[in-house]
């Protein structure tokens, strides 16, 4: 989303920096716990304890030093997620203003979500302005007045959204089979149905719970399943990727020799970033029906990024997908992100049925035009400029 807002930020004359926290002694093990725990799942298992505490607050230490070279006093500081909400006291110290954004929320706030909230909840309560995804996500103990709702937005200009004719869209497919590592027993055929999930390896997307639908739900000899991630060594704030992806592959190994060869693990690589979003962008338009099972989201924009291409979404009401996608006009919900059987009719619908699926596909991507390209958060954002600047006279 950064990579979608900042050149306009410049484009206008705002001096606009990006800074990124490296790991040590385990910050990022952590953070994704806390990452996990903000989605109500518990993830390694692990408390977030006062051992947890000692951590964080040393690698934001670290990080706030370092920080304190690029700031001065009046500038303002967006900090995005639990990685740098630490931040926020010595930046405050430091004179900046300061905006605390959270990608990330849970429908329904369980007992180790407020855990996570507990744990943050003082780093982050000094900052100016809070920004959430969705109302819903607002968290207990901090201050309503000082909270803005601002939904993830795309860039229609970018590698990853950008338009590509039939003939680009084959050439990068063709570095895809070159470049990408796959788990496959022969490449996806020229005539085949496409469905394809883009998502992090992360349980909380599901990828098992994919391969069971094309076992149990799918069986359309001509229908295959891609399911698109990153290699896991160029993803250094999740370290529960790798892990993800082998017990994936291993559920791939168990399938029957048809099921294989209707299943392909795409792992794209991360060295360069516009080549990774545009085999994405080639492999959403290659596909026929793009799914997203996610358990718990934030909001997900790869269904935005989907929409935007004019294809059919098939996706769990959870989060902000259900904001995205208005189910039977812009897409289809399935109400349980569990039911397979349920996920399966879905799929099959629209794989069999192309003329809906292109009216869905066009209706969507209307749905993003109007409510989530880049140039009508960057208005939002200099209103949130405005108004800390004002404050603060």
């Amino acid at each position: 989303m950064l990579r979608a807002l900042l050149p306009y930020a410049r484009g206008a004359g705002v001096d606009v920096r990006w800074a990124v926290l490296t790991e040590s002694d385990g910050f990022f093990d952590l953070t994704k716990r806390i990452h996990n725990h903000l989605h109500g799942d518990a993830g390694d298992g692990k408390e977030l304890d006062e051992a947890a505490r000692e951590v964080y607050e040393r690698a934001s230490a670290r990080s706030s030093q370092a920080l304190r070279d690029l700031v001065a006093p009046g500038d303002v500081i967006y900090l995005h997620d639990p990685q740098p909400a630490g931040l926020v006291p010595a930046m405050k110290e430091a004179g900046l203003a300061v905006v605390w954004r959270c990608h990330i929320g849970v429908d329904h706030p369980n007992d180790v979500a407020r855990a996570a909230w507990r744990f943050l909840l003082p780093y982050v309560e000094p900052a100016d302005a809070y920004v959430f995804s969705r109302r819903a996500y607002l968290w207990d103990g901090l201050d309503e007045a000082k909270a803005w709702v601002m939904p993830p937005v795309i860039d229609p200009f970018s590698p990853k959204n950008e338009d590509l004719d039939d003939e680009r869209v084959a050439a990068i497919l063709a570095e895809v089979e070159e470049e990408a590592t796959i788990l496959e027993t022969e490449p996806v055929p020229a005539d085949a149905k496409v469905v394809t999930q883009v998502s992090r390896w992360d349980r909380l997307k599901d990828p098992e719970g994919l391969l069971e639908i094309l076992a149990e739900h799918l069986e359309d000899p001509d229908l295959h399943l891609c399911l698109v991630g990153p290699e896991t060594e160029g993803v250094h704030d999740d370290p529960e990727g790798a892990q993800v992806y082998e017990r994936v592959a291993s559920r791939w190994r168990e399938l029957d020799d048809e099921h294989r060869r209707r299943t392909h693990l795409i792992s794209l690589p991360m060295d360069d970033l516009a080549r990774n979003a545009a085999m994405v962008n080639a492999l959403q338009r290659r596909s026929d029906v793009i799914v997203q099972k996610s358990l718990a989201e934030g909001f997900g924009l790869t269904v935005a990024e989907a929409m935007w291409k004019s294809k059919p979404v098939v996706a769990s009401r959870v989060g902000g997908i259900q904001d995205q996608v208005k189910s039977g006009k812009t897409g289809v919900l399935v109400d349980d992100p569990r039911d397979l059987a349920a996920f399966g009719s879905a799929i099959a619908a629209l794989a069999d049925d192309p003329e809906r699926a292109a009216a869905l596909g066009a209706a969507g991507r209307d749905h993003v035009r109007e409510s989530y390209l880049a140039i009508d958060r960057l208005r939002e954002y200099v209103e949130l400029l405005e108004s800390l600047l004002r404050d603060r006279g």
